[in-house]
């Protein structure tokens, strides 16, 4: 995702509702300079990479996330997890980078998990 893409998405995920261009222009535009179709533009291409869906709001469509920005990132690492080819070390070496609190809560969850 460019950082136009994930500039968009980071303000749907904040608002939480459906937004149209607009709404994300307002939102945007103008700390980063860019035009309303721009905008348009980077919405239309997130919804055709099945990042956002879209309905029809009177003239206009508005757009929310398919994903919540956990499940996003859940899907990243995922992504990330399988084009590595060694899935064991790049696990270990992600699992030493975590700080004490996160392997716990790590830990944690993997024990709800099992069988």
């Amino acid at each position: 995702m460019g950082e136009l893409e994930a500039t968009v998405m980071d303000t749907l995920w904040r608002d939480g509702g459906w937004m149209t261009p607009g709404d994300v222009h307002d939102a945007i535009g103008h700390e980063r300079d860019l035009a309303y179709t721009t905008v348009m533009t980077i919405l239309v291409r997130l919804c055709n990479k099945g990042r956002l869906e879209r309905e029809r709001r009177g003239r206009a469509f508005a757009y929310h996330p398919i994903m919540t920005r956990a499940e996003h990132s859940a899907a990243r690492m995922r992504e990330i997890l399988a084009a590595a080819g060694d899935r064991t070390s790049a696990l270990n070496h992600f699992v030493k980078k975590l700080r004490p609190a996160e392997r716990a809560e790590l830990r944690r969850l993997l024990a709800e998990r099992k069988p």
